[in-house]
């Protein structure tokens, strides 16, 4: 007996990446192009409801034996309103309706979170026999998942230390990850694996993270280290752009002292700020080091360094070699 054949599929989790690429892979398998667009409905989870999916879905496909459906972020879009009555109304219409959906159905649903184990529609997907359900959880190595996806997808080696400095930088975000490995791949163009001295030069990740370490040295009042690793960074990059990466650490310091200070979650201090989750575990550790009038004495320090650059009184790099050593002191 042949396996049936899902009707509908609840896709989540943070790995982004792995799950747009099986979703890529789904609008691919709809076949001709012409007549899969035809068949094919995109919808925004946050401003569609229940009846319009399952109207979607049960709509004749037009020169196929299909029709596909895309869902995006509906279901935990109405599980954030399920406080109310009436997003808990509609994830059960959902399920229900999704039960009866005929053959030539197939929903998608794109969740870029972890739905709770008893949101309704997953509860269906794993349990309905038209359901599928996959969690798209970050790799447990990114180093190998970088290692892997530069040998399958780009044809390159990338040596062990250099998926390692790549990989502390950009957390689990793997589209960011491939993304750097496009450019490293057509730097190398073939001739030679990819190196750690490559992603130095070419990531600006890692830039960032130095940049990190040395606000880590300041908080530390090691300003030894601090200028060390400032001058690591000016052998490779423009005084100017750092200096600027300098002021935006701070600015984004002094962001999360406030948030803390009026009793915010660390959990909830990237999207409070706008910062990437890596982003903000880093500041949540750093701030830590740092009170209130600390960070604005620090930033008034800024303003006037940017001030004696721009009049000429002292050199760009003089000027970062001065303002380590005044705000590590």
């Amino acid at each position: 007996m042949a396996p049936h054949t899902p009707t509908f599929y609840v896709l989540h989790g943070s790995d982004e990446y792995t799950l747009r690429a099986q979703v890529q892979t789904m609008r691919a398998q709809m076949g001709d192009p012409a007549t899969a667009e035809l068949n094919t409905t995109v919808l925004d989870g946050r401003n569609t409801n229940a009846a319009e999916v399952l109207s979607a879905a049960q709509a004749m496909p037009f020169l196929s034996d299909k029709r596909l459906v895309i869902v995006e972020g509906m279901l935990s879009w109405l599980a954030r309103k399920g406080a109310g009555r009436a997003g808990k109304d509609e994830l059960d219409e959902l399920a229900a309706g999704l039960a009866e959906l005929p053959p030539h159905a197939r929903v998608v649903f794109v969740e870029t979170e972890t739905l709770g184990e008893r949101n309704p529609v997953l509860v269906a997907a794993k349990t309905a026999p038209g359901g599928y359900h996959k969690l798209f959880g970050p790799p447990p190595s990114v180093a190998g998942w970088i290692r892997r996806q530069s040998r399958e997808v780009y044809g390159v080696e990338i040596e062990a230390p250099a998926a390692e400095a790549l990989a502390a930088v950009i957390d689990n975000d793997l589209r960011a990850a491939d993304s750097e490995l496009a450019k490293l791949a057509a730097y190398v163009n073939g001739e030679r694996p990819i190196t750690e001295a490559d992603v130095r030069l070419l990531t600006p990740y890692v830039a960032e993270a130095d940049v990190f370490e040395m606000v880590d040295a300041i908080g530390r009042r090691d300003g030894e280290t601090a200028l060390r690793l400032i001058h690591r960074l000016l052998a490779d990059d423009d005084p100017l752009r750092l200096f600027g990466m300098i002021v935006r650490q701070f600015r984004l310091l002094i962001l999360a002292r406030e948030y803390l200070n009026a009793g915010g979650a660390p959990g909830s201090l990237g999207q409070a700020i706008g910062v990437h989750p890596f982003v903000a575990k880093k500041l949540t550790e750093q701030v830590r080091a740092f009170s209130m009038e600390q960070l604005e004495a620090i930033y008034r320090y800024l303003l006037e360094t940017d001030l004696a650059i721009k009049t000429g009184k002292v050199g760009d790099e003089l000027a970062l070699d001065l303002l380590i050593a005044g705000i590590a002191a």
